[in-house]
């Protein structure tokens, strides 16, 4: 998994709330067995019209959201079934941060097992990032060590992560590979083990 110490990028605003894991990848689409690919299908049945070309109407489409890495986005986002084909969708979108007052628990688990970090943020400073994100240009960066979120030299908001999910990010580990941290005392537990006969 590749590492997130800090990321530098413009924000798009998917103000909705209660957005679920079905909206964000609908159930067609989870039928593929690889884990990449699933960008083009994110938010599909706003995305799109009927004729399959872009909805103007929908958020992300518009031309201020274009090149976003950062996604503002409503109250519980996340919520419904536990895909992790949610995550997966988003990060093949493009995005690398998603910011939001709140989310349903087993997706924010699954965004910080795929790499994706979701920053939960008191709904004050959610309406203040909102406002600027809705200025040409505007970038902010995150820094997940300082657990920052800047404009410039302008430290905008502190945020919290669990320890442990801030120490897999910043290292680029996902739970298989911290397991293969340990390969060596693994064989020689497996070596000195009884061994059960059926």
């Amino acid at each position: 998994m590749e590492a997130f110490q800090v990321h530098k990028g413009k924000l798009a605003v998917l103000n909705r709330s209660n957005v679920d894991t079905d909206q964000i990848i609908p159930k067609q689409f989870l039928k593929r067995i690889e884990r990449t690919g699933y960008g083009r299908f994110a938010f599909f049945d706003w995305r799109y019209l009927n004729d399959g070309s872009d909805n103007p109407e929908f958020e992300l489409n518009k031309p201020e959201a274009a090149g976003a890495s950062i996604l503002v986005a409503g109250e519980n986002f996340g919520c419904g079934s536990s895909r992790e084909h949610a995550p997966w969708a988003l990060g093949d979108y493009g995005f690398k941060v998603i910011i939001a007052p709140s989310f349903a628990d087993i997706f924010h688990q699954n965004c910080l097992k795929n790499g994706l970090l979701p920053i939960r943020v008191e709904e004050e400073f959610h309406q203040k990032l909102i406002e600027k994100a809705r200025k040409p240009h505007f970038e902010c960066m995150i820094d997940l060590e300082k657990q920052e979120i800047s404009e410039g030299t302008d430290v905008l908001y502190s945020f919290s992560i669990d320890p442990y999910w801030k120490d897999m990010l910043i290292n680029g580990h996902d739970e298989i590979s911290l397991t293969f941290m340990y390969d060596e005392q693994i064989k020689t537990y497996e070596k000195r083990r009884r061994v059960w006969l059926a």
